[in-house]
Order: structure tokens, then C-alpha cells, then sequence
């Protein structure tokens, strides 16, 4: 024999047996936006793994690059120059301790 007691906890359940399938099913068509970025992200993290795991690719194409355009490779070295001078000069301002009261 069931008692009120019973009867509401069951009743409760069942409430939130629907709501957590509502909720899943919410939750289902919202990250299907995000499939194709991540997608996308996780091709990049593949493509930059296998670079790193074969730089003899980089680096031919690098070196392919000097041979044929050598102005305009220096030129690039110098921006690359300047863009890591400034990443170490931002490195030392944001890492230096703060003085003050």
C-alpha cells in the first residue's frame, strides 16, 4: 500500500525525469552550434601536432622561401624580430612587481 508520502516522492521523481530529458534535449540543439568551431579547433591542434612532429616541412618551405624571395624573407625576419622584441619587453612590464602602498 502506497502512502501520501510515497505518492508525492514518486510524482517528483517522474517531474524530474521529464525535466532532465527536456533540459538534455536543450542542451543537445545548443551545442550543435559549436560542432563546426570545435571541429575546426581540433583539425588545427592535429595539423600543428603533426608540424612539430615532421619540421623538416616548415623548414624546407622556409628555406625555399629565402632561395627565391630574399628580400622580402628579410623582411619578414625583421617584423618577426621586432614582434618577439616587443613579447619580451610586454613579458618584463607584465611580469615586474608592482611597488606602491
Amino acid at each position: 500500500m502506497a502512502t501520501p508520502d510515497r505518492d508525492e516522492v514518486l510524482r517528483r521523481r517522474e517531474r524530474l525525469i521529464l525535466r532532465s530529458d527536456q533540459l538534455r534535449g536543450t542542451w543537445s540543439r545548443q551545442v550543435q552550434v559549436l560542432r563546426s568551431p570545435l571541429g575546426v579547433a581540433d583539425q588545427a591542434r592535429s595539423a600543428a601536432q603533426w608540424l612539430l612532429q615532421h619540421p623538416e616541412w616548415p623548414l624546407g618551405v622556409a628555406a625555399l622561401f629565402i632561395v627565391l624571395r630574399p628580400g622580402r624573407a628579410l623582411r619578414w625576419a625583421s617584423y618577426a624580430w621586432q614582434g618577439f622584441g616587443l613579447y619580451r619587453r610586454l613579458q618584463r612590464v607584465l611580469g615586474a612587481p608592482r611597488s606602491g602602498p
